[in-house]
């Protein structure tokens, strides 16, 4: 039985350790606070037990007692227990007041050092916290002591004397103050000062004064303020990528989303999962494979269920000597080639009718097997039908509507844009989300069959991939809104 105390970073999910990663995929009980990043959580399995232990400015889903006492209790319960804490546990995280509980109730504890938002929340905004010739040294410190203590241990006239870089976390309410006592013990009025709020996620932004005129700045919670020459400086990488700012929903199922995400976040938007599908394979019996002169994959998804039968079947890949494979773009080509097999055709368009024209003329009993989903156009096995395959259709896997929340489907509506991946997305989409509001936002589509499908909806595409896959849909997206006024 072990606690671990694991800092998850400042709010960038890619900024978690790779010993913090480890530890959320095998958790039993995660207890996560407020500024851990919501992604993380995606890390976590099914079966863990989430618990929100939030604090906000003038709100505590519990008190840090009420936290310690939890975190007993799991780590005496046994299994893996993560306490996962934004930035790093140790730095003005209470971590170790909780390795201290945990000691004094002799639960075993590991501490996981995270990324600290007084380096990272600089780092993104372009600021050096240290700079040849500007500042040689760096102090952290609270701009929020515990008020309970009736006395503050802060000598903000003995920092103003030491120079350097000054960052300050948990400062936003008290930065008025906190400037003035700067500047009554000697820094000057004019001393740069940045602010940088919910630094490294997609909505950071970033505020620039001096001390002589931060009250009045808008300096707001979350922020890590930084106070010295080094605030001067403006390396600006991070809000300048050309998406940020922007909005993007992602309807594709969970279990597909994490590439499209991942390429839309590295271009600086923020992305709103709404996973309106689920993907659910169905129990099928596989038939003679050998049978067959060509197997047919219409989607990545075909191809993981198809593979997930053959396993369960306690065959391999090996079943399909002899039998040629056809793929409807590149990809379902690379789930293919993932699951050890190269694909014998691919066509130039990646859509059902450019596939039936790319297959060549049927011969002697030529029969051919589609492995899709359990509801699907039929254009590809009547065109293979009409040019002479005898064609039988494998349903491995089903789309299953999903149930967003509230708050997800807010987000979507009023977002910059949202983008479909295939029609069942764009179906159970409309069902959960409504009729979308007027200049709301822009619909960006992988092809024609899910465009026609968004039309027949109400929907106005403005934009569809090209090509139909992933890097396209992106490319869309991208030039869509690098057009459109913020």
């Amino acid at each position: 039985m072990t606690v671990f105390l694991v800092g998850g970073g400042p709010g960038d999910p890619g900024l978690l350790t790779r010993r913090g990663e480890e530890l959320l995929r095998r958790a039993d009980v995660v207890v996560y606070d407020r500024l851990a990043a919501p992604a993380l959580l995606d890390l976590v399995p099914a079966h863990a037990e989430r618990i929100d232990v939030g604090k906000a400015p003038g709100r505590a889903a519990m008190t840090q007692e009420e936290i310690n006492a939890v975190l007993v209790a799991r780590g005496r319960a046994g299994g893996t227990v993560v306490r996962l804490k934004g930035g790093d546990p140790f730095v003005f995280g209470r971590g170790g007041e909780e390795a201290e509980a945990c000691a004094a109730a002799d639960v075993a504890f590991e501490v996981v050092p995270g990324v600290t938002s007084a380096i990272a929340a600089p780092a993104y905004a372009g600021i050096p916290v240290t700079h040849r010739g500007l500042s040689t040294s760096v102090t952290i410190v609270t701009g929020h002591e515990d008020p309970d203590k009736g006395s503050v241990d802060t000598d903000w006239h003995a920092l103003a004397r030491a120079g350097g870089t000054l960052v300050i976390l948990m400062g936003a309410g008290h930065i008025a103050d906190i400037a003035a006592a700067l500047v009554d013990g000697g820094r000057a009025p004019d001393t740069p000062v940045a602010a940088v709020r919910w630094g490294t996620r997609p909505e950071q932004r970033t505020i620039r004064t001096t001390l002589g005129k931060v009250r009045g700045a808008g300096i707001e919670a979350p922020s890590a303020i930084v106070v010295g020459d080094v605030a001067a400086l403006d390396f600006a990488w991070f809000e300048r990528r050309p998406l940020f700012g922007r909005r993007v929903v992602v309807t594709r199922a969970r279990e597909q989303a994490s590439e499209l995400r991942v390429r839309l976040e590295s271009l600086g938007a923020e992305v709103v999962e709404v996973p309106s599908i689920a993907i659910e394979p169905v129990d099928v019996a596989l038939p003679d494979l050998g049978a067959y002169s060509w197997l047919v994959f219409t989607s990545a998804n075909g191809v993981v269920a198809f593979f997930g039968a053959l396993a369960r079947a306690g065959l391999d890949a090996r079943a399909l000597g002899g039998v040629r494979v056809a793929a409807i773009g590149p990809g379902t080509a690379e789930a293919l080639t993932r699951a050890g097999v190269r694909a014998d055709l691919v066509p130039p368009r990646f859509v059902a009718e450019s596939l039936v024209e790319a297959f060549p003329p049927a011969g002697l009993a030529a029969r051919v097997l589609v492995a899709r989903a359990e509801t699907a156009r039929d254009a590809l096995p009547d065109g293979l039908t009409a040019k002479g395959y005898d064609v039988e259709v494998l349903p491995v896997y089903r789309t299953i509507a999903t149930e967003p929340s509230a708050a997800v489907v807010e987000a979507a509506r009023k977002a910059d844009a949202v983008t479909f991946t295939s029609s069942s997305t764009v179906s159970n989409f409309c069902a959960v989300v409504g009729a979308l509001p007027g200049g709301g936002p822009l619909v960006v589509s992988i092809g024609p069959v899910t465009s026609g499908t968004a039309r027949d909806h109400g929907l106005r595409v403005d934009a569809e991939a090209d090509p139909h896959t992933i890097d396209g849909l992106v490319d869309a997206v991208l030039h869509l809104l690098a057009g459109t006024a913020r």
